[in-house]
């Protein structure tokens, strides 16, 4: 299952990308980053509320293993299930940049470049085909939670 997006070695890759200096942690710095790079308000506030939503061992950084279990939490961990609704719901719409509910291809793809992932339309095509149950060519949002849980 090495190409599901949700799959630890993906999130090792994507960790890795964002740990600028190597090592082994993405510090308060390299989070604002990568929220700038994605458009969000990346003001000191915000980085912060993430930031601690990332740390759970609140020694100031995330490491792989909070990384990790972030991005393969299931709606049986200890946030509350309507937490890690809201939580998906942000991921969704980082992605979904035209806001009609959908994450297309071409929406991925340009969500991907922007984090500095070096992905093709068609890679983004065929990831998106994985989890596109209705065949229409998207993931909506029921997709996307399903794809996560699966990691």
């Amino acid at each position: 299952m090495s190409s599901h997006l949700g799959s630890v070695e993906q999130i090792t890759k994507i960790f890795n990308k964002y740990d600028k200096n190597g090592d082994g942690k993405i510090s308060f710095e390299e989070l604002k980053e990568i929220l700038g790079a994605l458009e969000f308000s990346s003001s000191s506030e915000e980085v912060k509320r993430v930031m601690k939503e990332l740390d759970t061992d609140g020694d100031g950084s995330v490491d792989l293993d909070e990384f990790i279990a972030f991005h393969t939490q299931s709606s049986g961990s200890s946030s509350s299930s309507a937490d890690n609704s809201k939580e998906l719901k942000e991921a969704f719409d980082t992605y979904d940049l035209d806001k009609n509910g959908l994450i297309s291809a071409s929406e991925l793809h340009e969500v991907l470049k922007k984090l500095g992932e070096k992905c093709t339309l068609s890679d983004c095509q065929r990831m998106i085909s994985q989890v596109d149950k209705d065949g229409d060519g998207n993931v909506n949002f029921e997709e996307f939670k399903k794809m996560m849980s699966n990691a």
